[in-house]
């Protein structure tokens, strides 16, 4: 998969030894200019929904089973790869200073219809919740909570470069080639 970014959080310990690695995938589902993202209250971002890759499990399984938990998609199809965001960044568990994480996105499609999430207790807790949205407004969201918010996380650099990635190859560029 190409590598869409490589980035490195400016509190990484240089040297560091006592890294984590993480593999993680993002689901991409467009309709139009409306995405479906993730609202999550305690950072006010939106992100792409996704998260770890089980052990045993492939990227593309990984993918689905996350879309399906975090926001009910029903009936993925016409996966796609996409690209691959590499970040290191600070972490502070698992005997660990540093994570390394790969983020590998694919483009699906979905059933309009969501089901009910099957949300883990701490995106409960966090205020979690599935949406469709503009993805210019999610992106306008996002850099607001870049400059003026004191409660953002780590992901919502990585999550705010994805959404205009998203919009100059897969929006624009499918504009022009329509």
């Amino acid at each position: 998969m190409r590598l869409l970014r490589l980035t490195t959080h400016p509190d990484v310990p240089n040297g560091s030894q006592n890294i984590l690695h993480r593999l993680a995938t993002r689901a991409i589902v467009l309709k139009g200019e409306e995405i479906l993202l993730l609202y999550t209250e305690r950072y006010h971002d939106y992100s792409l929904p996704g998260g770890g890759v089980d052990a045993g499990e492939s990227l593309e399984s990984a993918m689905m089973r996350e879309l399906q938990e975090e926001t009910g998609a029903q009936n993925i199809r016409n996966i796609k790869p996409y690209g691959l965001y590499e970040e290191f960044r600070p972490w502070y568990k698992d005997g660990c200073d540093v994570m390394h994480m790969e983020s590998y996105c694919y483009t699906c499609e979905i059933d309009d219809e969501l089901a009910k999430p099957n949300l883990e207790q701490y995106e409960i807790n966090n205020g979690m919740v599935a949406k469709w949205i503009n993805i210019h407004q999610a992106i306008k969201h996002n850099e607001q909570t870049i400059k003026h918010s004191a409660k953002k996380g780590l992901s919502i650099e990585r999550e705010t470069f994805l959404l205009k990635q998203i919009v100059t190859e897969l929006l624009v560029a499918g504009a022009v080639s329509n």
